[in-house]
C-alpha cells in the first residue's frame, strides 16, 4: 500500500491491515461551518450541520431517513475496561481487542499490533426488582454476609433477561428496556455523584443509569468496575465520610447490583462493623460476580488485610466537600463584604497554549482554562466566572480527572507550586511546595483513578516524579532524573488501563515508564527515520492503547507511531520487562496533515490537526467518521463531555465510514485552537457554537471610555474589540491584517479612539462603529518607531504620540473647507529626548484654558512644548528642566488639588515618589513609596466617587507584576497603600474607569486583561489599623521606638542643639524640641545617611516652603517627628548597596574592563565630574577618612590645615584601588561575608581576562 492516504472516502470502510501499509484516509471536504458568539448561544439558535459519511454509506442513509435504529443497528463505543491490575487473583477479563481469544488472564501478553475486532459474546444480568435504599440498624456476622453474598448471587442469576445487542467488534448482552427504571439506585448508594437538577435527593438516577443508552440501546456504566473505588481521593481526602457510605460506595464501584442491597438489607450491618469485616464483604462481591459463585474466607481475609485502614469519620455535615455538586460556586449567595482593596472580578483572554477542558455540558455549559497566573472556571451559559487563585508565577501545565472532579495546575515560578482544587467547591485540597525547584513545573498528568500525579520538571535536568497526591506525604512516591539528550519532555500521561505505567515525549523522543513502589524505571527506545525507512516527523503527544498493551504517538507528519511489547531473545532477562521491551512496530501514515492532539473517547482513538480537522479511529486504526467543516487554526486541545450521550434520534448522529454506515454516537466536545478560538460542538444534529474568541498575540493597548462602560484592548496580532465592562460581553471588533497594534486612546467625550501601530501608522477611528474617521491613516513615525504612548488634548483639538524613536508627534484638528468640516492633519515631529519617552501629558494652563503638554524621558528630562506658537513642521519647546540627578523617573501625572499649591506627582527607579511646583518645577517633597519589589511604573489618580468627600483622592499604581491602590496625600506612610499580582509576567498598561469603581490591567505577553473591582472602605480600615501619627514612621525604623537605633538618634539629635549653641561656650544651655535647618545634613550623615548637595537643597526646601503658602514665613526649624519623617523619606529605600559601589567602579574603570581604579584617576574624578570636590575639600574629606583627622576635620573647631595631607593620602591609598579595599579600607563599611566572596571573585576574573 502507498504512503500517501488515498482520496476515495469508500476504501476507508474496509478494514485496514497496518502490517502492510498505512492507514487510509478521505479528503472529502464538508460545507463551511458559521460559529456562533458566546452572547447569542441557545438551542435554538445554534447552527446546523450535515454530517459527514463516506460515499458507500449514502444509498443507506436515504433509506433509512427518518426511521428510529434498533438496538443492533447503532455503532456506539463500548464503555470503559477494568483496571486488570486491580482484579482479584484468578480473575477472568475480557480483552477490548480480539486476539482470537473472549478473554485473556491478567498478566498474558497481547500479541503486537492493532487488531481487528471480532464478535464475541457477554452477559451482563440485572434483577428486575426495584433498588431501595440500605437499612443501617441490621448487624450480621461475617460467615452470615459470605453466605448471603453467595445466595442472592444464585437468585441473581434465576431471574435474569438477557437481551443480545450486536454492537461493532462484539456481542453483547444486557438487560431489558422495561428493566432499566425498575433497576435505579439510590443516590445514597452511590459514590459523590451529580444529582439531576430535576429530581429530588432521594430520586436522582446515578450516573451508572444516566450513561446508558435510552430506548433499549447498548448499555455503558460511566464509572468502570474496580476494587479500588474504596481507595478514592474522595475518601482519602474527605475526612468527614461515614463508613457505612464508603463501603456502599465500593459495592457499587465493584459492580455490585443495586437490587442485592434492596433485597438483602440487612447486609447494612457493614455500616457498623469493622474495617476488616467491609473489606472482605467488599471483595466477596467482586469475586461472585467475576464468575467465582464460591469464595473461601481464607482469600477473604488475606485480601481485607491488605486494605488501608480507614481514617476517623468526621461530621459531614461540616465538610465543603462532601456537600459541594458541580457548578456550586455560581450559586446566587449573598452579596460578601469585600476583604481586600482590590478584588477580581473577571478575566478577558486566556492562555492558548494550555488545554481548554470542559467541565458541564448538560443544563451548564462550564469551561476550564488558564489565563496567566489563575485557572478560570466559566459558565458560558449564565456569563459567569470563578477563578482559582493561589499561583504567584504563570501557569505552565494542568490537567483535570476523568470525573472532571480535580484539578491540577502548577507553574514554573521561583517557588513553583503544584495544586490540586475540588472541582465542585473550588477549594484547594492539597498543594506541593518546591516540586520541581530547578525550573518549575513543565508536564503534568493525573492517573485513571484520580489518586496520583506525575510532573516533569522544567530544568535543564529534567525529572520525572509520580506524587500519590491523596496522602499526606510531601516526597515523591518515586522519581527519576533524564538524560539531556532525550530532549525537552513537554507531555506525559498515564496508562488507563494501569496506573503504573506512563509515556511522556519531546520533540524528538518518547520515554516509556514503570513505577513500582519507590522504584521509577524508564526506558528510551531509538526511533529515527532509517528504522522505517520513512520521514517520522516531530512528535506532539503519546497515548496508551485502551484495550492492548501498545501505545500510539502522533506527529507533525501526520503519521502514528505504533509502539508495542516484544519478546524477542534478549541479551539479558530485564530487557523482556516494561518498559525495557517497548519498541515501535508500526509507522501507521493517516494522513498529509501534521497531527497536534491524540486522545481517547469510548473506546475510540482521536486525533486532531494542524487544519482543524478531528478524525475517530476504532482500536485497529480503521477510520469511522472525521470532521473537517469547521474552518479551525490549529487545534490545541479536544475536551469531551464527562457524561456519555443519551440520543433521542439516532438519525441525528453522523454516520460512520464504514460499510454498514450505522450511526457513530460522540459525545459533546469542546475545541480549542492555537489563535485563540474556542468553540462547543454538539454531535447530535451537528450544531457549533464559538464560546471564546481572544487574541493570539500580546496585548499592550488598553483605553476606557470617559463616559460608558467601555474597554477597547488592541493586540499585536491586529484584533481590537470594544468590551462592555459591566455586562461583561463584548460589542464590537475590527482587525487590521498584518499590523501590530500597539497604544490606543479614547478623546475627552469619547467620540474618538485612536490606534497606534507597531510600524508607527496612526489611525483615528469613530469609537462607535470603529471606522476610520479620516480618509488615510497617518505614517508619519519617526524611522517608522512603534506608537507607545498617545494622549488627547482636554478639547480634542490636538493629538500628541510618542514613539519608541524618542520622537514626538502632533497631530491637530483644522477646518478643511473644501469638505466643509474638520479634519486631522500632522502638525510637526521632534525628537525631543535621548533616551525611551515615559510619558505623554496633557494638561491646561494655570491662567487660561489652552492646552500645554509635557514630555517625561529616562533622560531625566521633563519637556514642555509651546503648541500656540508650533507651525507646520517646526514643534517649539518652550523649556527643559532636568528633575532627577541620579534616579531614572518613571511616569509623570497631574497632581489632585489637595493643596493651594499645584504640583505634578512623579515616580523614579528608586522607590521614591516626587512632587513639583507645576511653574518653577522645583522639588517640592520627597517620600518614600509602595516598595513591594520593584518600583511604580505607572501611576494615575482616581476620579472622585459619588460616596466619597471630595477631600479624599486615591492613586492607583502599577509595578512590574502588580497593581494598587494608595491615599493621598502621600506622606510616605506604608500602610496607605496596598498591592496585589495581576500579571507575574509583567504589567503592559492599566488604566480605571470613568467613574473610579474598577482598573484592568494588560498583562502584554499573557494574552490577558483583568478587571478588578475597587473597595476603599478596606483600605481606609488597614490604614487605621497601622497606627496614627508617627506610630507608622516609628516602626520603620531599626528595633522600632524602643530600640537603640532610635536612642541614637535622639543623642544625635540633642547634640546636633549643642553643635549649633558652640561646643565651648560656657552661656547657659537651652534644650529645645528643634533643631535649625542647617544641622540636618550632619545628622544625616551620623545616621548613615549620606546625601548629596542636590538631595540636602531639596529637604531643606521640602521643610522651609511647607507652610509658606499658609503663613507667608519660611520655617527655620525642625522638630524630631519631622526629622524622622525627612530621613526615612528620603534615605535609600534599601540602604546602601555594595554591588551599587561595584557597580560604579566598573562605569568609571571601563577603560581598563576592571572594577578598579587607579589613585590618580580617583581624584581626579572626584575633582572633575558630578558634584565635584575642590582640593582642600577632597584633602579634608580623605584624611579624616583615614584617620588623621578624628575630630572630623574642621566641622567642629577652625579651619582645616591641610599640610602633610598630600603625603599621608599617598601612603594611605594603594596606586590601585578596587570595590573591596575601597569599601572597607577607605570608607570603613563592613561587607557581608558572601558579597565579600563575590567582590574578589568579580576582582580575579577581571585580572585574568
Amino acid at each position: 500500500m502507498s504512503d500517501e492516504p488515498s482520496e476515495t472516502p469508500a476504501e476507508t470502510s474496509q478494514e485496514t491491515n497496518l502490517s502492510e501499509g498505512d492507514a487510509e484516509m478521505p479528503s472529502e471536504e464538508a460545507p463551511d461551518v458559521e460559529m456562533m458568539p458566546a452572547e447569542t448561544e441557545s438551542p435554538s439558535q445554534a447552527v446546523e450541520v450535515p454530517s459527514e459519511q463516506s460515499q458507500g454509506t449514502s444509498e443507506l442513509k436515504e433509506k433509512t431517513e427518518g426511521v428510529r435504529f434498533s438496538e443492533k443497528d447503532l455503532l456506539m463505543p463500548a464503555g470503559p475496561s477494568p483496571d486488570p491490575l486491580e482484579a482479584p487473583e484468578g480473575t477472568l477479563l475480557p480483552t477490548e481487542a480480539a486476539v482470537g481469544e473472549g478473554t485473556v488472564r491478567e498478566g498474558k501478553r497481547v500479541s503486537s499490533g492493532l487488531h481487528p475486532k471480532k464478535k464475541s459474546s457477554v452477559k451482563i444480568s440485572k434483577s428486575s426488582s426495584r433498588s431501595q435504599k440500605v437499612k443501617q440498624e441490621v448487624h450480621m456476622p461475617k460467615e452470615t454476609i459470605a453466605k448471603s453474598s453467595k445466595e442472592k448471587e444464585e437468585q441473581r442469576f434465576s431471574h435474569e433477561t438477557v437481551v443480545k445487542v450486536e454492537t461493532y467488534g462484539k456481542e453483547f448482552k444486557g438487560p431489558e428496556k422495561d428493566s432499566v427504571e425498575s433497576q435505579r439506585p439510590t443516590e445514597e448508594e452511590g459514590l459523590l455523584k451529580e444529582p439531576s437538577a430535576e429530581l429530588s435527593r432521594d430520586e436522582r438516577p446515578t450516573p451508572e443509569v444516566e450513561g446508558m443508552v435510552q430506548g433499549g440501546l447498548e448499555q455503558h456504566p460511566v464509572t468502570p468496575a474496580s476494587s479500588e473505588a474504596r481507595d478514592t481521593p474522595q475518601a482519602e481526602t474527605m475526612l468527614q465520610r461515614p463508613l457505612s457510605q464508603e463501603t456502599e460506595a465500593s459495592q457499587e464501584h465493584a459492580g455490585t447490583r443495586q437490587e442485592e442491597i434492596a433485597s438483602q438489607g440487612k447486609e447494612s450491618a457493614l455500616s457498623r462493623s469493622t474495617p476488616e469485616e467491609a473489606g472482605m464483604a467488599v471483595q466477596a462481591k467482586e469475586k461472585s460476580l467475576s464468575g467465582q459463585t464460591s469464595v473461601e474466607m481464607s482469600s477473604i481475609e488475606g485480601e481485607a488485610s491488605k486494605l488501608p485502614s480507614p481514617l476517623p469519620p468526621v461530621d459531614a455535615k461540616e465538610s465543603v466537600l462532601f456537600s459541594a455538586l458541580p457548578g456550586m460556586m455560581f450559586e446566587d449567595k449573598t452579596k460578601e463584604v469585600p476583604a481586600h482593596p482590590l478584588t477580581l472580578s473577571w478575566v478577558f483572554g486566556y492562555n492558548s497554549q494550555l488545554p481548554v477542558f470542559n467541565l458541564m455540558d448538560e443544563d451548564c455549559r462550564v469551561i476550564l482554562y488558564a489565563s496567566s497566573h489563575m485557572v478560570v472556571i466559566h459558565d458560558l451559559l449564565r456569563n459567569k466566572q470563578y477563578h482559582l487563585q493561589g499561583h504567584s508565577s504563570c501557569i505552565s501545565c494542568l490537567c483535570v480527572s476523568e470525573d472532571r472532579r480535580w484539578i491540577a495546575t502548577a507553574d514554573r515560578g521561583p517557588e513553583s507550586l503544584v495544586i490540586v482544587w475540588d472541582g465542585y467547591s473550588a477549594v484547594p485540597v492539597h498543594t506541593i511546595f518546591d516540586s520541581h525547584p530547578e525550573g518549575g513545573v513543565a508536564a503534568i498528568a493525573i492517573s485513571h483513578n484520580s489518586r496520583f500525579l506525575a510532573t516533569v520538571g522544567a530544568g535543564a535536568v529534567q525529572k520525572v516524579c509520580v506524587w500519590k497526591w491523596t496522602s499526606p506525604e510531601t516526597k515523591p512516591v518515586c522519581s527519576v532524573e533524564l538524560l539531556p539528550q532525550y530532549g525537552f519532555q513537554g507531555y506525559i500521561a498515564f496508562s488507563s488501563r494501569n496506573h503504573c505505567e506512563l509515556v511522556s515525549n519531546s520533540t524528538t523522543q518518547v520515554v516509556f515508564y514503570m513505577w513500582e513502589g519507590n522504584s521509577l524505571q524508564y526506558h528510551a527506545p531509538l526511533l529515527s527515520d532509517k528504522t522505517f525507512n520513512k520521514a517520522v516527523g516531530i512528535f506532539s503527544q503519546s497515548l496508551f492503547h485502551f484495550s492492548t498493551e501498545q501505545a500510539v504517538t502522533g506527529t507533525l507528519e501526520g503519521k502514528l507511531v505504533v509502539w508495542d511489547v516484544t519478546n524477542a531473545p534478549a541479551k539479558t532477562a530485564a530487557s523482556w520487562v516494561k518498559p525495557y521491551n517497548m519498541k515501535a512496530v508500526k509507522l501507521v501514515h493517516l494522513q498529509k496533515d501534521g497531527i497536534t492532539v491524540l486522545a481517547i473517547m469510548d473506546k475510540t482513538i482521536v486525533t486532531c490537526d494542524v487544519k482543524g480537522h478531528i478524525k475517530f479511529y476504532d482500536e485497529s486504526l480503521q477510520l469511522l467518521h472525521w470532521y473537517s467543516q469547521f474552518k479551525l487554526g490549529p487545534i490545541w486541545s479536544i475536551s469531551f463531555s464527562k457524561m456519555p450521550v443519551c440520543p433521542l434520534n439516532a438519525s441525528e448522529f453522523p454516520s460512520s465510514s464504514t460499510l454498514t454506515g450505522l450511526p457513530l454516537i460522540v459525545r459533546n466536545f469542546i475545541l480549542s485552537t492555537s489563535d485563540g478560538l474556542v468553540v462547543h460542538v454538539m454531535t447530535e444534529g451537528m450544531k457549533v457554537t464559538k464560546c471564546l474568541e481572544e487574541p493570539k498575540g500580546a496585548v499592550h493597548a488598553i483605553a476606557c471610555h470617559p463616559n460608558k462602560p467601555l474597554l477597547a484592548k488592541g493586540s499585536v496580532c491586529g484584533l481590537l474589540k470594544v468590551w462592555h465592562y459591566e455586562l461583561d460581553k463584548y460589542l464590537v471588533s475590527r482587525i487590521f491584517k498584518r499590523q501590530s497594534i500597539r497604544s490606543v486612546c479614547y478623546n475627552h467625550d469619547g467620540s474618538l479612539l485612536a490606534v497606534g501601530f507597531m510600524d508607527g501608522t496612526v489611525y483615528i477611528l469613530d469609537s462607535i462603529s470603529l471606522g476610520n474617521e479620516g480618509s488615510e491613516p497617518f505614517k508619519y513615525s519617526y524611522l517608522k518607531g512603534a506608537i507607545i504612548h498617545m494622549s488627547f488634548s482636554h478639547d480634542s483639538q490636538y493629538l500628541a504620540t510618542a514613539d519608541d524613536k524618542m520622537s514626538v508627534t502632533i497631530y491637530k484638528q483644522v477646518f478643511d473647507e473644501e469638505k466643509e468640516k474638520e479634519e486631522w492633519e500632522r502638525l510637526a515631529a521632534l525628537r525631543s529626548h535621548y533616551k525611551p519617552i515615559r510619558t505623554v501629558l496633557f494638561g491646561v494652563h494655570l491662567d487660561s484654558d489652552k492646552p500645554r503638554l509635557l514630555t517625561l524621558g529616562e533622560d531625566r528630562l521633563l519637556v514642555e512644548y509651546d503648541l500656540e506658537n508650533s507651525v507646520k513642521d517646526e514643534l517649539v519647546v518652550i523649556r527643559r528642566d532636568r528633575i532627577e540627578q541620579s534616579a531614572v523617573p518613571k511616569y509623570i501625572t497631574w497632581y489632585p488639588p489637595l493643596t493651594k499649591e499645584y504640583f505634578f506627582l512623579t515616580t523614579n527607579d528608586q522607590h521614591k515618589m516626587k512632587l513639583y511646583n507645576v511653574t518653577t518645577k522645583m522639588c517640592r517633597k520627597t517620600v518614600l513609596g509602595p516598595t513591594y519589589g520593584s518600583p511604580l511604573e505607572k501611576i494615575q489618580v482616581l476620579p472622585p466617587t459619588e460616596d466619597c468627600s471630595p477631600e479624599k483622592r486615591y492613586l492607583a499604581y502599577i509595578t512590574m507584576d502588580k497593581v494598587g491602590l494608595q491615599i493621598l496625600p502621600v506622606d510616605g506612610n506604608p500602610h496607605k497603600s496596598s498591592a496585589f499580582i495581576c500579571h507575574p509576567a509583567g504589567v503592559s498598561d492599566f488604566i480605571c474607569s470613568h467613574r473610579g469603581h474598577h482598573l484592568f490591567t494588560a498583562g502584554g505577553d499573557d494574552l490577558s486583561v483583568m478587571k478588578w473591582d475597587i473597595n476603599l472602605n478596606v483600605l481606609e480600615a488597614a490604614v487605621s489599623l497601622g497606627g496614627k501619627d508617627l506610630i507608622p514612621f516609628y516602626n520603620l525604623l531599626d528595633g522600632g521606638r524602643e530600640g537603640e537605633f532610635f536612642r541614637e538618634l535622639e543623642d544625635y539629635f540633642y547634640y546636633a542643639q549643642l553643635r549649633h549653641q558652640g561646643i565651648d561656650t560656657m552661656e547657659r544651655r537651652k534644650v529645645s524640641t528643634h533643631i535649625p535647618l542647617e544641622q540636618v545634613p550632619f545628622v544625616m550623615r551620623a545616621m548613615g545617611f549620606y546625601p548629596s548637595e542636590e538631595q540636602i537643597q531639596n529637604m531643606l526646601n521640602e521643610v522651609k516652603f511647607g507652610e509658606y503658602l499658609e503663613t507667608g514665613k519660611q520655617v527655620t526649624e525642625i522638630n524630631l517627628g519631622d526629622f524622622i519623617k525627612l530621613y526615612i523619606n528620603h534615605r535609600p529605600a534599601f540602604g546602601l548597596s555594595v554591588r551599587e559601589i561595584e557597580a560604579a567602579f566598573q562605569v568609571l574603570g571601563y577603560e581598563k574592563r576592571e572594577a578598579c581604579l587607579s589613585r590618580t584617576d580617583l581624584l581626579l574624578l572626584l575633582q572633575q565630574k558630578g558634584e565635584h570636590f575642590t582640593e582642600e575639600e577632597l584633602a579634608e574629606c580623605l584624611t579624616t577618612l583615614l584617620g588623621m583627622n578624628p575630630e572630623g576635620g574642621g566641622s567642629e573647631g577652625g579651619a582645616y590645615d591641610p599640610a602633610g595631607a598630600e603625603a599621608f593620602i599617598e601612603e594611605g591609598i594603594p596606586e590601585e584601588i578596587t570595590t573591596t579595599h575601597f569599601v572597607a579600607e577607605i570608607l570603613g563599611l563592613p561587607i557581608p561575608e558572601p558579597a565579600c566572596r563575590e567582590m574578589s571573585k568579580t576582582t580575579e576574573t577581571g585580572s585574568s581576562d
